[in-house]
């Protein structure tokens, strides 16, 4: 099992109140973390794109940081989690030829990540009239199987939609590296799941959350694998789950992280953003909060499969969404802080990653230049 390391730049309210630099400070806290996560023995590296979502994730603008971690990094991949390719956002071509220009930039480290957007506050700006959010699957579907046809072939066949068009032309720059990077998809229900192994994507498991939502979208995913069709030239098996961690050696730590009002505020803003993901039952509507966990509560947290706690129980509960059927584990690094953010990419290297990954190679290295891949 490999492990990812993301960051999202909350922003809340109450510390930019006091601090005018906050959103700069996080902006560059964030960047200072992932260059240590690579050190740390994480392979991949994800940065977001979202949208006008205030206090949760300031992360607008993450071509640029691509640049930035290109430059900066020797040996890790770096993930988009996600680029939304729809039209609506920005032109297709736009997206083809900065992928591949970070093929360049990145001697080959880039995987390419999409999806359709958190949720209503962010699709409904750039779709106005909507009300539907399943109004961008048909525009996804639309856009997605072009890239590797943008990639792949001489001069592009060109394109023609009721939602975008490009006479034929030939994409430039060329892809560096055999191929085209991996594709991956942010999933969010068993359909979605499915549909992406059918397409040969491997799947950003933002979603998952406990055990038992692992043990209900796998069976989905490897029966759509099993049944690939890939878009590209290659099938990007690969199912991820992505947790927020509290870490610590020091067990009670770990613990108050988790009970602290800052984690209960964070989490009521995904629910206030991400309206596409399942509301929990005692989940309430903004700007009604999440009430702040007793120990009890977290206790309740730990035994579904959340990581709180040393790093030995970390590796337990890892265990077990291994034999569940997880190829990679993805962690939230920076959002309660900068003792925290520490705290997380020290355990994780000292002890968790070790624990799992002895494998110096990349698994979507291994689909990316296996020669039947390259042949089909």
């Amino acid at each position: 099992m490999e492990f990812f390391a993301a960051y999202f730049t909350p922003v809340p309210k109450t510390v930019r109140e006091k601090d005018p630099e906050a959103e700069h400070k996080a902006i560059m806290n964030d960047l200072a973390y992932m260059l240590a996560a690579e050190k740390a023995g994480f392979k991949y590296l994800l940065s977001p794109e979202h949208h006008f979502l205030d206090e949760y994730s300031h992360t607008a603008g993450n071509f640029p940081v691509f640049g930035y971690l290109a430059a900066k990094t020797n040996r890790a991949h770096l993930i988009s989690g996600i680029i939304n390719p729809l039209p609506q956002l920005i032109h297709p071509v736009r997206v083809a030829e900065i992928v591949a220009m970070l093929d360049h930039l990145t001697d080959g480290r880039f995987e390419f990540g999409t999806g359709r957007g958190a949720g209503s506050h962010e699709v409904f700006a750039f779709l106005p009239g909507t009300s539907d959010l399943n109004a961008t699957k048909a525009i996804w579907e639309d856009v997605i199987g072009e890239f590797p046809k943008m990639w792949l072939q001489d001069v592009y066949e060109g394109h023609e939609s009721q939602y975008w068009q490009l006479p034929p032309r030939r994409i430039l720059p060329r892809m560096y590296k055999k191929a085209h990077p991996p594709m991956w998809y942010a999933a969010g229900n068993t359909a979605s799941w499915e549909m992406a192994g059918r397409k040969g994507l491997g799947v950003l498991g933002f979603s998952i959350q406990s055990f038992r939502q692992a043990e209900a979208v796998v069976p989905f995913y490897k029966k759509g694998i099993a049944e690939a069709e890939p878009i590209g030239a290659f099938v990007n098996d690969y199912l991820t789950a992505f947790l927020l961690p509290f870490v610590s050696e020091d067990e009670e730590k770990a613990f108050q992280w988790a009970m602290s009002e800052q984690a209960a505020y964070y989490a009521s803003l995904l629910y206030r953003y991400h309206d596409t993901l399942p509301r929990p039952s005692g989940v309430p509507l903004w700007p009604e909060l999440i009430p702040t966990p007793t120990r009890e509560d977290v206790r309740a947290l730990q035994n579904i499969g959340r990581l709180i706690g040393t790093p030995d129980r970390i590796i337990e509960v890892l265990k077990r969404y291994e034999a569940l059927g997880i190829d990679g584990i993805g962690v939230g690094i920076g959002t309660f802080g900068e003792e925290h953010a520490w705290e997380t990419i020290k355990c994780f290297g000292k002890y968790i990653i070790p624990a799992f990954d002895k494998d110096p190679e990349f698994r979507t290295d291994r689909f990316r230049y296996a020669a039947d891949s390259l042949a089909k």
